[in-house]
Formats: structure tokens, C-alpha cells, sequence
């Protein structure tokens, strides 16, 4: 969290957020999975909704993103909603 730039930051892990790229059930107990995973994924959108109602800007990272490639998409979120012309409304 970067409380002053009201930016949250999630890193989500490919099997347990279903990543498109990533996510493969497990043979074993597959529609457990298949469920777990979507059920992950509508509880992060709902976790994005509900910040991003409260003003917060929301990055999700994937466990599989270049470090750089992530550190570059916190850093311009902190910087464009702590620049002076940020405007609630370009949010999201």
C-alpha cells in the first residue's frame, strides 16, 4: 500500500487467481479447483470494486511479471495519483 498515493498493490499467485496464461486444475478433485479459482477471481474483482469506490487505485501484479515490468506499473500509478493534475475521474 502507498497510503499518501491511495495506490494498493496485489500480487497474485497463477494458480490460486486462475492467471489465463498460467492456471492449469489439478486432475485430482478438478471441479474443486475449477470453482476455487473462479471464486478467487470474483472475490478480487469485488476487492478492486470496493477500493476503487473508496478512492484507491488497485495494481495487480502476476506472480509471472518481470519484477522491472511490475515495479514500472507501481511506480506510474503512485506518480499519476500524486501528480498535481490527477483527476479522480481518469481512475481505473
Amino acid at each position: 500500500m502507498f497510503t499518501r498515493a491511495r495506490v494498493v498493490v496485489f500480487i497474485d499467485g497463477c494458480f490460486w487467481h486462475g492467471c489465463p496464461l498460467h492456471f492449469t486444475a489439478p486432475r485430482s478433485n478438478r471441479d474443486y479447483w475449477l470453482e476455487k479459482a473462479e471464486y478467487n477471481r470474483a472475490r478480487d474483482r469485488n476487492t478492486d470494486a470496493t477500493l476503487s469506490a473508496d478512492g484507491w487505485f488497485v495494481v495487480r501484479i502476476w506472480e509471472h511479471e518481470a519484477p522491472t515490468d511490475a515495479a514500472s506499473r507501481i511506480r506510474d500509478a503512485v506518480e499519476r495519483k500524486t501528480s498535481p493534475g490527477y483527476a479522480e475521474s481518469t481512475d481505473g
